[in-house]
């Protein structure tokens, strides 16, 4: 995509070729053109970048140049742009909630501890087919922010065949309690690491569909996480009632 931005503060071709070189610098940026007799830049990148990491770039913001849009709306190209990044996992849990839906009312099962039940099955199942996709690719993007797998990497490669038998798990019924309260545990574990990884804004690949899909650590993450965590508590408190 190409976006034409509004630059002042350039006053001579040092200028221009200083912001240019300092543009050019950001990952996904693959061509930079300014003008300080227009006070444009005109900048073309592979996903949209957001005119504070521009500014960033150039100085921030008590730089004598100041970027701002004027062709597009920034909240418009940001939005679209975290949708195109997360597209896969959206589908996945689209998917995922389709198909629980469809099982737990055919079954007559169509509860809420069904539909849960349901969803973590697939949930489980989806998430360990592609970590076993490319399996030693997920243990070093894992190992990179567990804090299990820090200290112990051969959990970087368990954790894989964990979420296939969790999967499992759920899909017969097998001992809800037992898989409940493992499922409780792992994911509990499991955040720790995204969320100092995400508080500390660690720009790191996250590990939850492996290797295949180059998906950035984030709230996603957390939030992806905390809903097992949330699922399984509640069907524990529910089979204790």
């Amino acid at each position: 995509m190409t976006h034409t931005y509004q630059l002042t503060g350039m006053t001579c071709g040092s200028c221009e070729a200083k912001v240019k070189s300092s543009l050019l610098m950001l990952p996904n940026v693959t061509a930079v053109e300014v003008s300080k007799t227009d006070n444009t830049a005109t900048i073309t990148m592979d996903k949209h970048i957001a005119v504070v990491d521009f500014q960033k770039a150039i100085g921030g913001a008590a730089s004598k140049y100041q970027i701002a849009a004027t062709t597009h709306n920034e909240i418009v190209e940001q939005t679209k742009s975290w949708i195109e990044t997360y597209k896969p996992i959206l589908l996945i849990f689209f998917y995922i909630s389709l198909i629980s839906s469809l099982i737990s009312f055919y079954t007559n099962n169509n509860g809420l501890m069904g539909f849960m039940q349901y969803f973590m099955a697939g949930f489980f199942l989806v998430f360990s087919f592609f970590k076993m996709l490319n399996l030693k690719g997920f243990a070093v993007s894992y190992i990179m922010y567990d804090v299990v797998a820090k200290q112990i990497p051969v959990w970087a490669y368990l954790y894989a065949f964990i979420e296939l038998a969790l999967g499992i798990a759920y899909t017969i019924n097998y001992n809800p309690f037992i898989t409940n309260i493992i499922t409780l545990v792992v994911m509990s574990i499991s955040i720790i690491g995204v969320l100092k990884s995400v508080l500390n804004k660690q720009k790191i690949q996250c590990a939850c569909l492996g290797a295949v899909f180059n998906l950035p650590m984030s709230t996603v993450t957390i939030i992806e996480d905390a809903l097992m965590i949330a699922m399984s508590a509640v069907m524990l408190f529910t089979l204790n009632t």
